[in-house]
């Protein structure tokens, strides 16, 4: 029995609406390998990473894990538009109907501002903006990610929802090319705001996720995928 894919679609730039010319087509997957092979001695590979085309697939129980954490590359398989769906089946459309119980407020406040945080570690290393053409289209980039991850988890944080698609990339744009072009202190002040506002915010989402659920679709992919063989 080989491994099943159960969910898999377009993340990234594509999916936020921020690509360009140059951006890759990012996809991001979850599949079931067969139960028996994971009793044994030697278990299969929890994450399988391919390039040309740029595919990252984790096993269903990584991206449990993962998800419960709050993590936001992970988490956006769940909540792409229908459209960006490569791959959907029945366990995968379960899934997405149960992507409320791996929320959580403090997992979500700490994983979107640690990930943006992140993408500003990288922009504190490039110096005034007098780089070369490729290092101010990375810096850039890093920074519409920054501001990014702290629009959407300060609105998952407040509403429940995690918005992929930008409704307007130019603020995003924007934003990158200052950065870029040196204003780092910009990048500092909009995290340290985001920081203020998410500790502003009552959220609706409780304080640990719900893992009963989880757990209970894990099992049934485990049912569902176990081979006698």
């Amino acid at each position: 029995m080989d491994d099943a894919n159960l969910l898999q679609g377009i993340v990234g730039s594509t999916a936020y609406g921020l690509a360009g010319p140059d951006s890759d087509v990012d996809r991001l997957g979850l599949f079931a390998a067969p139960t028996i092979r994971l009793l044994g001695l030697h278990t299969p590979a929890e994450s399988r990473v391919s390039k040309a085309p740029d595919v990252t697939r984790h096993e269903a129980a990584k991206y449990c894990r993962l998800a419960l954490g709050g993590n936001p590359t992970v988490s956006e398989l769940m909540w792409l538009p229908a459209e960006l769906y490569e791959v959907r089946t029945e366990l995968g459309d379960e899934l997405i109907g149960i992507r409320t119980a791996f929320l959580s407020a403090k997992r979500i406040r700490d994983a979107y501002l640690g990930y943006a945080t992140q993408q500003f570690r990288r922009l504190e290393h490039r110096g005034d903006g007098t780089f070369s053409s490729d290092t101010a289209r990375r810096t850039a980039k890093h920074a519409r990610h920054l501001l990014r991850l702290c629009w959407q988890g300060r609105h998952l944080y407040r509403t429940g929802e995690l918005l992929i698609r930008l409704e307007d990339p130019r603020p995003f744009r924007d934003f990158g090319e200052r950065v870029a072009a040196g204003d780092i202190d910009l990048a500092r002040r909009t995290l340290a705001e985001y920081e203020a506002g998410f500790d502003a915010i009552r959220s609706p989402l409780p304080d640990q996720p719900d893992e009963e659920v989880v757990e209970r679709w894990l099992l049934r992919v485990r049912r569902a995928h176990y081979d006698v063989r």
